[in-house]
């Protein structure tokens, strides 16, 4: 299989309102629109989303739940200021708090509009015992 792209496709039940949570907040731009689903490119083309209306007649018959058990790993150079302003400035929900990981991340997750998670992370210095675990 060759594959030319690969990019998560959220299934909510207000598309308008997760993809203005994406544009405004992440960032994201707009590469096509459509009142039931909405493409997105962050502004250096590096990631890719899409949000689809969970009822639109693509999905299939019993898949057209809530989005549940949906982590988005979002890499940022300064996860301390993204938490002040997301959480702090516009008070999105959090998750988990703002905190270091030994595995070498400082963190913070909060609740997209949909229910995704969205795990904001800077990438820092692993304590010894997870170092080798890095290729």
């Amino acid at each position: 299989m060759q594959i030319t792209s690969f990019y998560p496709v959220l299934m909510v039940d207000d598309v308008a309102t997760a993809a203005r949570f994406y544009r405004e907040e992440l960032g994201f731009e707009v590469v096509f629109e459509a009142d039931w689903y909405v493409s997105l490119r962050d502004h250096d083309g590096g990631g890719e989303l899409a949000i689809l209306d969970r009822a639109h007649e693509t999905i299939p018959e019993g898949f057209r739940e809530t989005v549940r058990g949906l982590l988005l790993n979002v890499e940022v150079p300064d996860a301390a200021s993204e938490h002040a302003r997301l959480v702090g400035e516009q008070g999105l929900p959090e998750r988990l708090p703002l905190r270091d990981e030994a595995f070498g991340q400082r963190h913070f997750i909060i609740e997209a509009p949909g229910g995704v998670l969205i795990d904001v992370i800077e990438p820092i210095e692993p304590s010894p015992e997870f170092a080798s675990a890095y290729a």
